[in-house]
């Protein structure tokens, strides 16, 4: 009798304890809300095209209507005064997002109830794993607040990835890729792993995909009024330059190619986004033309960031963001930045690049 009551006794305390380990994992996973994949490889044309197809059925039928809610009281918009000191709008008639070009207390309205999944990707490769901990906990603060978030990261140490404490419906996911030799070769192959990834798993999760620099800190908001179908950042050292003072990519030869006299803005490599479709298309796009000029020997003036100006100057983008959205803390602040939202960390190149 005492030794099945002793059994029993082992029994229950041996359950408890495996419901503790389970509660245990449970709080941590919340705080962290983190998996590993292994080295992401390209999938085959046949797969890629049947998720095209079932995303883009999926697509067709959500609610895009930019819908208010009945009551909602907020300031009266005017149609004769506003920001003088900056253009608000691109010739093809796409905003320029801007501080006090819209009301972010309207725009939540309008988007939060949409029920939204904003994807993320950064790259934290070599010493620029680093940056990685301040531009999480800053982006917990200021990028897309009460959206459902997932933060994509690239890096060749998934062990350096730290514990932040995420929102609700929030969640990051580590991609194991490999350490290359040059910066140039880590900046060229940005575009190739975004399609992957979009191919792989993006697309059946979320709506819209934001691609950013990871050496970089979020200080304002950083919101709604920024998803749009297709999206570039107008560069903070051009923003106010001659198009023939931009640095594109000026040899004939190679795919990024933009003749003198030509070009609307110069935007930066360290953001742009869109929904989850048209920013596939501008990677596939980019990633085949790198292809075909490392076919031929030639490298882009600026890797990727020549690529995208190029694609952008053909594609042209829906919404266009005001330096505010990315900035460089080099130029410090000037007279239109009422805010600065992201900021590019000062650092020193030659001491985080590799072989620079």
């Amino acid at each position: 009798m005492s030794f099945y009551i002793r059994s029993q006794t082992l029994v229950l305390y041996m359950g408890l304890t495996i419901l503790g380990i389970i509660l245990a994992y449970g709080l941590y996973s919340t705080n962290l809300r983190c998996s590993v994949s292994s080295n992401i490889q390209p999938i085959s044309e046949g797969k890629r095209q049947t998720w095209w197809i079932q995303r883009g059925e999926l697509s067709r039928t959500r609610n895009w209507n930019v819908v208010s809610p009945e009551r909602l009281l907020y300031k009266q918009p005017s149609a004769t005064w506003g920001r003088s000191d900056v253009m608000p709008i691109t010739p093809w008639l796409a905003p320029i997002i801007w501080e006090e070009t819209f009301n972010p207390e309207l725009v939540d309205a309008i988007y939060k109830p949409m029920n939204l999944t904003i994807a993320t990707t950064v790259f934290a490769v070599g010493k620029y794993i680093r940056f990685l901990g301040d531009f999480l906990e800053s982006a917990e603060q200021h990028f897309m607040v009460d959206f459902k978030v997932n933060y994509h990261i690239f890096t060749d140490q998934p062990q350096e990835v730290p514990a932040v404490t995420l929102a609700a419906g929030r969640k990051i996911f580590v991609h194991l890729v490999p350490k290359l030799d040059r910066w140039q070769d880590i900046s060229a192959s940005r575009m190739q792993m975004i399609q992957t990834i979009i191919e792989q798993q993006v697309h059946r999760e979320a709506d819209y995909i934001y691609c950013q620099d990871v050496d970089a800190k979020f200080h304002f908001r950083w919101g709604a009024e920024t998803l749009d179908r297709l999206v570039g950042q107008i560069h903070p050292w051009y923003y106010d330059l001659n198009r023939d003072q931009f640095t594109y990519e000026r040899r004939p030869e190679s795919t990024a190619y933009i003749p003198a006299g030509v070009g609307d803005f110069y935007y930066i490599g360290a953001m742009f986004g869109g929904t989850v479709e048209d920013v596939y298309r501008l990677v596939k796009k980019c990633h085949e033309n790198i292809e075909i000029d490392k076919a031929k020997g030639i490298e882009a003036a600026w890797q990727e960031e020549s690529h995208l100006n190029w694609y952008l100057l053909h594609n042209k983008p829906s919404k266009v963001l005001s330096p505010e959205y990315m900035w460089d803390d080099q130029r410090g602040k000037t007279e239109v930045m009422k805010v600065i939202r992201l900021s590019q960390i000062l650092k020193n190149y030659a001491e985080v690049r590799e072989n620079v």
